[in-house]
């Protein structure tokens, strides 16, 4: 069934317009906001305006292999230190000067869930530098490094780190990447493998030089006098200040007074800060920057551009941001037959509603991607809603029109206020500053939803040996425990030839004349079957208790 907010291909179009006998134009609607597509077509880069620009280096590799450490080394200032649990939440961007010439460098975190954040740095880089650890080798995440920087199609360069460590084995390293289709120069590869170590500094400046010819033979030119086109690798909301977004700059100059747009969000700059926070007037091709002065916070991997009119920059975001409501309404109202029956199977199905609030986008896209994977055919997370800033009373009301939903915040607090609202409407606000520890905790939450498992603990068994009929109490098998003990009141089965011919409980037990609790392996008793009598010499009597385990995902 389709509403008239759906949105339909091409080919069903044009099925429908064939049926009803109707001829059909069809335009692409995203052209009218396609503000890069306007941009390439404008005015071309030319010749011989071009000057050679910063290279564009993303550094990435497994979490702990010293990514940070190594790009604090070589801009001597400590990032990971103020970083939660040592671990990179956020892609920086830096600059550093080597021979005269500047370097800008992305920083991407390491672990699983920022695999969005990673592909987004591969796209924007010039060079790619993978950062392996001599004492650790190929990690997953290493792998996946290697294939974002593969799709990407960018020049690799293999930083073998921790080298100062006494366990540490570069051959192991060259060795797992050559599995990879990385090979080094010295085996008759293609790829530098620089031996570094982030603590001593040894082989940094080797890296840099190495760098400096890959920047050398790519020949990276831009045009500093066209209108700016950027990149925007991370975007947040911060106090005082407003959206925020750090971009790097591929062609053009921007400048303070620019008017730009980057998806839904336009403005005019304000201000523009370097890597340290300096306050700057300019930023170059190949140059990270923050921009300060956005109507909102964009999309990370947004490309942000400069247009001549504020009413152009407005009529682009107005647009884009039409279109994707419309795609977000049209999401809700198309069911398709399979979708249907999922749905009408998912009636049993338990869901975990969420808020999740975080302080930048980079950090909320990787959160949401786990979250979406942690699911099976019983439970799933189901997001409400995902924004970025502080949690406000708007989120608590939201919160509060869904059941059991719970608000998680990344980097942000709950306010006094807020607070007080969150208390007497009794829904649950946590927050946390490590991503593994919002992931372990939505995960724990999502298994207690599901069924517990039960299982079985197997007690003891015996074989019985000879069958007494006993008046007014039937037959009682004479048997000697084989394994583990017989206890009384407990579940057995009777197997006859490795057979299950009979599952009751045990009714009686005794040792010659004397009830009894349990009887040991090797000891002889006697067992009452409760409603059995049909036993026969030769039989097994298998004890058994049933015990309840919380599902694991």
């Amino acid at each position: 069934m389709f509403t008239k907010n759906d949105f339909l291909d091409k080919d069903s179009i044009e099925i429908l317009a064939d049926t009803f006998g109707i001829n059909v134009t069809t335009v692409n609607d995203q052209e009218s906001f396609d503000y890069v597509k306007a941009y390439d077509e404008e005015g071309e880069a030319s010749e011989q305006n071009f000057v050679e620009r910063a290279p564009v280096i993303t550094i990435m590799g497994h979490v702990d292999h010293g990514k940070t450490s190594l790009l604090d080394y070589i801009r001597s200032a400590k990032v990971a230190a103020g970083e939660a649990g040592g671990i990179t939440q956020h892609v920086g961007a830096y600059m550093v000067e080597k021979n005269g010439r500047n370097i800008t460098f992305i920083d991407t975190p390491g672990h699983e869930a920022f695999t969005e954040m990673r592909s987004r740095g591969a796209k924007v880089t010039d060079i790619v530098i993978v950062v392996v650890a001599a004492d650790d080798g190929v990690k997953p995440q290493t792998k996946e490094a290697v294939e974002h920087a593969k799709a990407a199609g960018v020049p690799i360069i293999i930083a073998v780190n921790k080298m100062d460590k006494e366990s540490a084995n570069p051959d192991l390293v060259k060795a797992q990447l050559a599995e990879l289709g990385i090979t080094p120069i010295d085996w008759g590869g293609e790829h530098e493998f620089v031996p570094v170590s982030a603590k001593t500094g040894m082989g940094i400046e080797d890296l840099l030089e190495t760098i400096l010819l890959q920047a050398d033979v790519l020949e990276l030119k831009a045009d500093p006098s066209r209108d700016v086109k950027a990149t925007v690798i991370e975007s947040s909301l911060e106090k005082g200040r407003g959206p925020v977004a750090t971009v790097v700059v591929e062609d053009g100059t921007m400048r303070v007074g620019d008017i730009v747009v980057a998806g839904v969000a336009f403005g005019k700059v304000k201000a523009l800060l370097n890597d340290r926070g300096i306050a700057v007037k300019e930023a170059l091709p190949g140059e990270p920057v923050v921009v300060l002065g956005l109507s909102e916070v964009p999309g990370a991997g947004e490309t942000l551009i400069s247009v001549k009119t504020d009413k152009i920059a407005r009529e682009y975001a107005k647009k884009k941001a039409e279109y994707l409501r419309q795609k977000e309404l049209s999401k809700s109202t198309k069911v398709s037959l399979d979708e249907l029956s999922d749905m009408i199977a998912e009636g049993a199905l338990k869901t975990l509603p969420v808020i999740i609030k975080a302080d930048v986008q980079g950090s909320l896209e990787a959160i949401k991607g786990s979250l979406e994977k942690i699911r099976n055919a019983e439970t799933k997370v189901n997001i409400v809603s995902a924004g970025i800033g502080g949690i406000t009373e708007s989120d608590v009301a939201l919160a509060s029109a869904s059941s059991n939903c719970i608000i998680l915040g990344f980097h942000v607090r709950p306010t006094g206020t807020v607070k007080e609202r969150a208390k007497s409407s009794g829904i649950e606000i946590k927050t946390y500053n490590i991503i593994y520890d919002l992931i372990d905790d939505v995960t724990n939450i999502v298994t207690g939803l599901m069924a517990p498992v039960i299982r079985e603990e197997n007690i003891g068994q015996a074989m019985v040996r000879e069958v007494f009929a006993v008046p007014k109490l039937g037959h009682i098998a004479g048997c000697i425990v084989t394994d583990g003990t017989i206890n009384r009141g407990v579940k057995i089965r009777v197997i006859r030839d490795g057979v299950i011919i009979y599952e009751g409980s045990v009714s009686s037990l005794k040792r010659f004349k004397d009830d009894v609790k349990e009887v040991g392996k090797g000891y002889e008793c006697g067992v009452g079957i409760e409603g059995y009598t049909d036993i026969k010499v030769g039989d097994y009597i298998e004890s058994f208790k049933e015990v309840e385990e919380k599902a694991k995902l």
